[in-house]
This record gives C-alpha cells, structure tokens and sequence, in this order.
C-alpha cells in the first residue's frame, strides 16, 4: 500500500548499517523537521554519530526537505556534512527523482527516511524507493503538519496491526 512505509523505527538512530545492507539500500534521503531536528531547530542526540557511522560504512545520506528555509536546511546538511535539497514538495516525485539521479542509484537502493505518511511515505512508494518511517522527534509541529497527524496516527495504527499479523 502506497501509504505504508516498509519499515519503521522510533528514531533514526535506530537504523543500522546491518538494516540497510540486508535490504540492499546504498543510499538514504532524509527528512529535516521532526525526524533530525526538533520544532526549536535542535538536533536530537546522537544524529551526527549516526550519521558518520553510516557514512563511514559506505551508504550515502542526502537531505530532502520541504521547508522553503534554505538556511535551516543548510545549518543541518553542515553539521552533517552531507548534501540537500529544499523546497521538495514531496509527496511530488521530482524532488526524489532529483536526488536519485545526483546519488546514481536506482530506487530500490534507496531509504526514505522520514516522519511523515502524507509527505515522505507516499513520495518514496510513489518512486518504488524502500520507505522507512520514524516516530517525530518532538509532540509540537508546524501547524502545516498538525492537522494531518490524527490521520497519520491511524494508519500507523493499521500498519502495527498488519506488521504484527505477519
């Protein structure tokens, strides 16, 4: 299902080089609000020492963001010291299929890693990428992302139901 991510973890942290090598991923694009950095702007623990790991193992990191606040995403892409993107209007595919081709990989070696259903699951499924769904890092949001997160927290729970039949 398009709204499904195949995978979910509470964080990023979380997510070991072992996970992405058993499912063939080379590559993650990342998510920026609510999945590395909290409402006020600051990273959630550990995020750099993840990110290095990963990248110390050979698997490429790319942010993606819709925020159209370049300096935000910059700051994080900086710390990181991986490359970005803004303005992505995800769920849209062009954003994904922009970083595919920077990242020369083909979809199914790409992780979305993000916490949105309505942005970064159904943009990732759309470009048949393995979608990885995180829990948001903080309870507040932007009042663009509140509103839909009643309807993501049912999907989820659907999801849980589903994952646990299995």
């Amino acid at each position: 299902m398009i709204l499904y991510p195949k995978a979910h973890f509470d964080k990023v942290e979380q997510i070991t080089t072992e996970f992405l090598r058993e499912h063939r991923i080379n590559a993650l694009i990342l998510d920026v609000d609510n999945t590395l950095i909290d409402y006020q702007r600051k990273m959630g623990e550990g995020i750099s020492k993840w990110a290095n790991e990963i990248k110390s193992q050979g698997i490429k990191l790319y942010i993606l963001s819709n925020t159209n606040h370049k300096e935000k995403v910059k700051e994080v892409a900086n710390q990181l010291d991986i490359p970005y993107c803004y303005l992505a209007k995800k769920p849209f595919k062009s954003g994904f299929l922009k970083v595919q081709k920077e990242l020369q990989e083909k979809p199914e070696n790409i992780g979305v890693v993000g916490d949105q259903i309505f942005t970064d699951m159904i943009g990732g499924n759309r470009c048949h990428m393995f979608t990885i769904l995180v829990e948001p890092i903080d309870e507040k949001d932007f009042w663009y992302t509140a509103w839909k997160r009643p309807f993501e927290n049912r999907i989820k729970k659907k999801y849980k139901e589903k994952a646990k039949e299995k």
